[in-house]
């Protein structure tokens, strides 16, 4: 039998040493990265930083749009569901009704009904009166077929309005699935876009807040202008309905930011425009991208107060326009409802709608 030996240890020299170290420092430099020891984000000036973190505020703005939108579709879905199930609930009350009078007509029948209709009138002692009551029967006979096909009929409505039901119900699970997606988008846009933003120190802040010059004019800054700025935006609008809609946009300078909001007291941009035209007795849809096809498109020259103005390729924010250049609007949560020039956004269209 061969013996056993136990194998020979190599000494780590020459060339397989120098692999180990190599693998060491590769080990090495690869914690680091995940630790973070090793790795530091680019250095952005003040405004990168800005820029960055308004490119991300544009985007998530986009998905709050989409989400408003789908938002609006689902409340729609939910409502025709509660009135479907509410009318079937009705109807099967009203069946259940039905029925119960057809079952005492059945039972009674049972109970009276075992003689022949000739046997019937022999032993009754006034014909005259068993001819009239069978007279009274066979028409009773008549509405009680006619009462069992209304019930049939019932059935099948009844079956009819759960059919709907239960496709609305699937188009609001669809929904609202699309909803949680465009809701975790927005988050984490305005997460990172907090991120960025938190690298700047206060004076980094206030200098890019003093470059925005009057894209940064807020309630105490209008209120510098005098009670003229929104008494001419007013004079100067086409309509009534227009003039009380920049009213409530002047009303609600100061006020915050807060996606998905439509007010009273907090809105995202097309919150704000629809809460103001509804302040006037004019009912816009929920999005920007459908606030812009209703009304009349005008263009940038004819613009006049209480106008919309959009921005972006995207039509994904929107403005109440007040004249002079300038516009009211919900910009994005790093601050409130405020007066801004409209060449701070890229221009994208324009309608009237007062």
């Amino acid at each position: 039998m061969a013996a056993h030996r136990k194998p020979r240890q190599r000494s780590l020299g020459g060339h397989t040493a120098r692999t180990a170290a190599t693998i060491a420092l590769a080990g090495a430099a690869t914690a680091s990265a995940f630790d973070g020891t090793g790795y530091a984000e680019p250095q952005l000036s003040p405004a990168q930083v800005k820029a960055e973190a308004d490119k991300l505020y544009e985007q998530a703005e986009v998905a709050t749009e989409k989400y408003n939108g789908v938002k609006e579709k689902a409340d729609k879905a939910e409502r025709r569901l509660d009135a479907l199930r509410d009318e079937a609930a009705r109807r099967t009350e009203r069946l259940n009704s039905a029925r119960d009078a057809l079952g005492s007509v059945a039972a009674a029948q049972y109970r009276s009904g075992g003689l022949d209709p000739a046997v019937q009138l022999m032993l009754s002692s006034d014909p005259k009166q068993y001819l009239d009551a069978a007279a009274i029967t066979e028409r009773a006979g008549s509405r009680q077929a006619a009462a069992v096909e209304r019930v049939r009929k019932q059935l099948r409505e009844i079956e009819q309005l759960r059919g709907a039901a239960h496709v609305e119900l699937t188009s609001l699970k669809s929904r609202q699935t699309e909803l949680k997606r465009h809701r975790e988008t927005v988050t984490t846009k305005l997460t990172e876009a907090r991120r960025l933003l938190s690298r700047l120190t206060d004076a980094q802040r206030a200098q890019l807040d003093t470059a925005g010059g009057a894209g940064h004019a807020s309630r105490s800054a209008v209120r510098d202008l005098g009670p003229a700025s929104l008494s001419a935006a007013t004079a100067e609008a086409p309509t009534s309905r227009a003039a009380a809609a920049v009213s409530y946009a002047y009303a609600k300078l100061g006020s915050p930011y807060v996606w998905g909001a439509t007010g009273p007291d907090a809105f995202d941009c097309s919150g704000l425009a629809q809460a103001a035209y509804r302040s006037a007795g004019i009912s816009l849809p929920r999005t920007t991208y459908a606030q812009i096809d209703t009304g009349r498109r005008v263009s940038r020259a004819e613009l006049l107060p209480g106008d919309l103005v959009f921005f972006y390729s995207g039509i994904s924010h929107v403005g109440i326009y007040v004249g002079h250049g300038q516009m009211i609007h919900a910009p994005n949560p790093t601050a409130p409802v405020r007066l801004a020039p409209i060449d701070e956004m890229p221009f994208a269209g324009a309608t009237r709608v007062g």
